[in-house]
């Protein structure tokens, strides 16, 4: 039939296929279609409270606190407030205090961490931490949480009991962020920073500790250069020590307390 003769298009044909050209654009690297999901930009200014009932009356935009120790009253609460919330949760290594600690194996438990109750994980063995990490991303999902900062994603550069190269520790990190992404939650980088020119692009922001203390912060530059946040911070240098560098680059500092308790000191 030509142009000419062809019949107009309803209203709801023309709602259908705006909805489809909707749902077939934005993709991840990983070739995921992509969800709405949060993603912070440089600069966002951020607390970070892993011990302690959270203090809800620090004035930032983003809060991160422990996904198993708040519940979604407490996510609920600080959305309220106008925050972001990121769901703190342990992807490296086995915890002896958490609700869901006898699901792992004992033949994914290495040594120990340096940490009260932890132990490395096997990241090489994939097909048995998949199903526990999704589980614990369900959780940050279920509990309504925007984000997740998975804890010890670079195993591979300590002395763990198990043979990690950096191989493992580039698919153990995809699959997180994978995972993350399938939930509609956005995900950080923890540390890691020898495999940041590789990862930045499965990630949606980056946390650090101690750049500044090592003198590494110049390697999260291809964060801030996607524009992502990179939420850092020290727990021994003062802030003048690491604040005039931190504005330079973009970063989200403060110093903080080892403990990560309610305490901070922004730059």
């Amino acid at each position: 039939m030509s142009r000419a003769g062809a019949r107009p298009l309803s209203l709801a044909a023309v709602l259908l296929l705006l909805l489809a050209a909707c749902s077939s654009g934005g993709r991840d690297p990983d070739g995921h279609r992509s969800p709405d999901r949060w993603r912070p930009g440089p600069g966002t200014a951020w607390q970070w409270q892993l011990d302690g009932p959270v203090d809800p009356r620090t004035d930032v935009p983003v809060y991160d606190i422990d996904g198993f120790e708040n519940t979604a009253a407490d996510v609920a609460r600080l959305h309220r407030d106008g925050r972001k919330v990121i769901c703190y949760v342990n992807a490296g290594a086995w915890e002896d205090f958490r609700a869901d600690h006898a699901a792992f194996p004992a033949s994914v438990r290495g040594k120990p961490n340096g940490w009260e109750g932890e132990r490395w994980l096997d990241i090489r063995r994939l097909d048995t931490l998949r199903p526990l990490m999704e589980r614990r991303l369900d959780m940050c999902r279920d509990k309504g949480f925007d984000a997740v900062e998975p804890d010890l994603l670079d195993g591979y550069l300590n002395d763990t009991g198990f043979p990690l190269r950096p191989r493992h520790q580039l698919a153990y990190n995809r699959m997180i962020a994978r995972l993350a992404h399938e939930r509609g939650l956005s995900v950080g980088l923890k540390n890691d920073l020898p495999q940041i020119p590789e990862l930045v692009d499965d990630f949606d922001f980056a946390v650090n500790e101690e750049c500044a203390q090592y003198g590494e912060c110049d390697r999260l530059r291809p964060f801030i250069e996607a524009g992502k946040a990179v939420f850092h911070a020290e727990y021994a240098l003062p802030p003048s020590a690491f604040c005039p560098q931190a504005r330079r680059l973009g970063l989200s500092s403060m110093r903080k307390n080892l403990r990560l308790d309610a305490w901070r000191r922004p730059c």
